[in-house]
């Protein structure tokens, strides 16, 4: 992807991984125009766990799309590094989303008929620096179940070998939408506590989205969202672990 360099704002400061600016989505829905961002600036940090709150119809959804390339824009820029992914091709999009970007999705999206280990592989097979699947499955605490299938895991124990195939590939950036969206909490907790672990080892710039609240005090910044805009963002002086969150 070309390098475009920023045209519309100040040079990228140390450390940005995203530089979000003016950024509006309008879907037309029929003769309704939906307004699901209305003019979003935000930076998001290398190495940084940050959380997104929102309501459901928050505009968080759209905003996680957007950052990983599987949306663009109605308007404004979205810069990664020094790349302008508003002004790239398909091509060049589907490029940055396989080397750059792990997606993590509330539903796991396993392959039934292939193991842990399998579905880690389907990632690992076309990625430049991949980790082994063994490797990714143990840090998520899943060193044991690397030859189960789907249907022999439980519900958390999927979702961290989904946590698994998207980190294999060792992306520069994890994007989850809502990865504790269809667990209990004590199942969440250990999906959230994978989660840290990736990024506190690999230095993963990790951004969640949810509509839990308590998730937020694990986060280093908490960016908070409403009817398509930031309302704040807060800094946790303090992080909790996961087992201490109020769920």
């Amino acid at each position: 992807m070309p390098a475009d360099k920023p045209s519309s704002h100040e040079p990228l400061q140390a450390g940005v991984v995203f530089h979000v600016h003016g950024v509006t989505k309008i879907y037309q829905m029929g003769e309704v125009q939906v307004h699901a961002l209305r003019g979003v600036d935000l930076d998001l940090y290398k190495g940084e766990f940050t959380v997104l709150l929102g309501a459901s119809g928050s505009g968080k959804s759209t905003l996680l799309n957007i950052l990983g390339g599987l949306d663009t824009p109605t308007d404004g820029h979205v810069f990664y590094g020094d790349r302008d992914l508003t002004r790239a091709t398909e091509r060049e999009l589907t490029e940055y989303r396989r080397y750059h970007v792990g997606f993590v999705f509330q539903f796991y999206n396993l392959i039934p008929s292939l193991t842990a280990r399998e579905n880690v592989a389907v990632v690992t097979e076309i990625s430049r620096a991949p980790m082994k699947p063994e490797d990714a499955l143990r840090l998520v605490g899943l060193g044991e179940r690397l030859d189960h299938f789907p249907a022999q895991l439980s519900g958390g124990e999927q979702q961290r070998v989904a946590i698994a195939r998207a980190i294999a590939k060792q992306p520069d950036v994890l994007l989850c939408d809502e990865p504790t969206g269809a667990l209990d909490s004590q199942t969440g907790i250990v999906v959230l506590e994978a989660l840290q672990r990736v990024n506190r080892e690999l230095g993963t710039t990790t951004a969640v989205i949810t509509h839990n609240a308590g998730i937020a005090h694990m986060a280093d910044r908490v960016i908070h969202l409403a009817d398509g805009l930031i309302t704040k963002v807060n800094v946790n002086e303090i992080k909790l672990p996961p087992r201490e969150l109020t769920w």
